[in-house]
């Protein structure tokens, strides 16, 4: 098997795919699939370490997927305790006794993930890009810049400007964002406007635009910074063509507000939002994270990006199994994960959230803790007390009926 992309959903792939048959649980080593692991040969065009443009949040909900079959990544980073989020209608932070995720630099965080898939013996060869594939009746033959490789199948993990999808004649999606985001100091307006430094802050006053403005805290070279950007949808059910700033304009604006000089460019970036309907495999060919699509609300997009590797490795240990390489059941496997039904819902969500009833669902979320609260746990991967979402459910209705 050849796994394009060695990114965070290509290395969950792998190692999930060999948890599968190693045996590896919460308990400790259980029976598995196969007597051995399959061959899995991960590329990457990169040289690791390598830069990745991303604002770097990680929920805890994937770092605890990757403990249930012993992996950790480890790599500098800040933990996280709580959400805030201002907006036109309020502000609201809600803390948690217990870290909920962290904060990483994608540069450290992507080259440790890379030495976990090494040291379980899969095959890793990076500066080899991926250029093309050819199916024959019995497997693919995978076109690369070391060379042909041929391989019972292809995941496709490299990302939103995925060559894989492409060659599958798919197409960009339906929905897309543009982000951008600098690295700045903390300023005297964090000391007014934050609680504390180890909150994830979202910004949704402005509504010239569907997306939202963040800062997060993270570490760059040893020291305590603020990673602060800017999320545009830019086509999709809610996206208003070119109508409003450029991503650019409002990251300035910010930055202005905030005190704080422009200093060296801008970090930009685009991202795909998992779209209804959308084909992400066909016969030995499948996709996965960014490269399918992510959460089109905010963009998340590592955690997603693992749980697409919980669930792609599952699913594809069981067609080794059966040596099944059609796929045509990945879309159904997909749709009914976790993360699928995650996605699922922010999909569905995405034209409320920036669309009509924008005005209504930021009073809600300035105005309930119970939300707040039932969103820490699901961040955290912890379960979500039924109380809690009662409360949320309760404070729902009280906006949606205007009380």
């Amino acid at each position: 098997m050849v796994i394009a992309g060695g990114g965070p959903s290509g290395c969950a792939t792998a190692l999930f795919l060999w948890a599968a048959f190693s045996g590896v649980s919460p308990g400790g080593t259980t029976r598995g699939i196969g007597p051995h692991p399959p061959r899995i040969l991960l590329i990457d065009k990169a040289a690791f370490p390598r830069e990745k443009i991303c604002a770097g949040a990680i929920g805890g909900r994937a770092d605890k997927a990757l403990a249930a079959i012993g992996v950790e990544v480890r790599c500098p980073s800040v933990e996280v305790r709580g959400l805030g989020v201002v907006t036109s209608e309020g502000r609201l932070v809600e803390k948690h006794p217990r870290p909920i995720g962290r904060v990483v630099r994608r540069r450290e965080f992507d080259a440790a993930f890379l030495e976990q898939v090494r040291a379980r013996g899969v095959e890793v060869k990076t500066g080899v890009a991926f250029h093309g594939f050819e199916r024959r009746r019995d497997g693919i033959v995978v076109q690369t810049s070391a060379g042909a490789i041929t391989a019972k199948c292809l995941v496709g993990a490299d990302g939103v400007g995925s060559r894989v999808r492409r060659e599958l004649g798919l197409g960009r999606g339906n929905i897309y964002a543009q982000a951008i985001e600098t690295d700045t100091v903390w300023c005297d307006a964090d000391a007014r406007e934050r609680d504390d430094d180890d909150v994830l802050w979202f910004d949704l006053r402005d509504r010239r635009y569907p997306g939202y403005g963040w800062s997060f805290p993270t570490v760059l070279g040893g020291e305590s910074m603020v990673c602060r950007g800017i999320y545009r949808v830019t086509h999709g059910p809610c996206a208003l063509s070119e109508q409003g700033p450029d991503v650019s304009s409002l990251l300035v604006e910010e930055l202005a507000r905030l005190g704080l000089a422009k200093d060296g460019p801008f970090k930009r970036f685009a991202e795909r939002g998992l779209a209804a309907h959308e084909a992400t495999a066909q016969a030995r060919v499948m996709l996965v994270g960014e490269a399918a699509g992510i959460d089109p609300v905010l963009g998340e997009g590592i955690a997603q990006a693992i749980l697409y590797g919980r669930a792609a490795g599952r699913f594809l240990a069981k067609c080794l199994a059966r040596g099944d390489f059609s796929f045509a059941g990945w879309s159904r496997t997909l749709a009914r994960s976790r993360v699928g039904v995650d996605l699922t819902a922010r999909r569905f969500a995405l034209p409320h959230v920036y669309g009509p009833h924008r005005s209504k669902l930021e009073r809600l979320v300035a105005s309930s803790p119970a939300l707040a609260r039932a969103g820490l746990h699901y961040f955290a991967g912890e379960h979500v007390p039924r109380v809690e979402l009662l409360r949320a459910m309760a404070d729902g209705v009280g906006v949606m009926m205007g009380r």
